[in-house]
């Protein structure tokens, strides 16, 4: 609970975005926060600017100690890419994020990919410091008490277009891929 508390806290000391007067804010780096965090990869990337800006993403949390829900969750999320058609999946970055900071280094990041055959360019893992992960899943929305009480629900965007839309993990591959490529539509007057 006190972690919880503190991640709160680190969030309400961050600068916040310019609100809007119908919600929302005008600038996504400011909400999403440029969080240096660490790939799979040991690369540091700036959560926002090095990746989310400009993609079209499928974001989960997961943590690699999981025995449960969390490699579930990554075979079908695998699934999904593979119902892709090679232009969707070229373009779609999934990320996927720890909640389990102290324990999911990059190396050990790197082994779960390897271990569910998706360690490929267009899927990010993600972990950092513990407050730095907690300040990211909390401006998402999937900040949990414990690693083991993350949310599973899919968050899918398309981030130049400003389109969020969160999917029940349940969801069967085919829509789960049909929401992405849709996502990338043109926006219809009026909506």
């Amino acid at each position: 609970m006190d972690e919880l508390r503190a991640a709160r806290e680190a969030l309400a000391s961050q600068p916040t975005a310019r609100a809007l007067a119908g919600g929302g804010t005008r600038d996504a780096q400011s909400y999403f926060t440029d969080t240096l965090l660490k790939d799979q990869n040991g690369r540091e990337l700036r959560f926002y600017s090095d990746v989310l800006k400009g993609r079209r993403v499928m974001l989960n949390v997961i943590f690699t100690h999981c025995d449960d829900a969390c490699p579930l969750i990554t075979r079908k999320l695998k699934a999904v890419r593979e119902a892709m058609d090679e232009d969707l999946a070229r373009e779609v970055y999934f990320i996927s994020l720890t909640s389990d900071a102290e324990r999911d280094t990059p190396e050990v990041l790197k082994a779960f990919a390897t271990q569910h055959g998706v360690d490929s360019p267009n899927w990010i893992f993600l972990t950092g410091a513990r407050a730095d992960m907690d300040l990211v899943l909390a401006r998402l929305g999937q900040l949990g008490e414990t690693p083991e009480g993350h949310s599973t629900l899919l968050i899918a965007g398309d981030v130049p277009n400003k389109r969020w839309s969160k999917i029940r993990p349940d969801a069967p591959v085919e829509a789960i891929a049909q929401r992405l490529q849709l996502m990338g539509l043109p926006p219809v007057a009026g909506r």
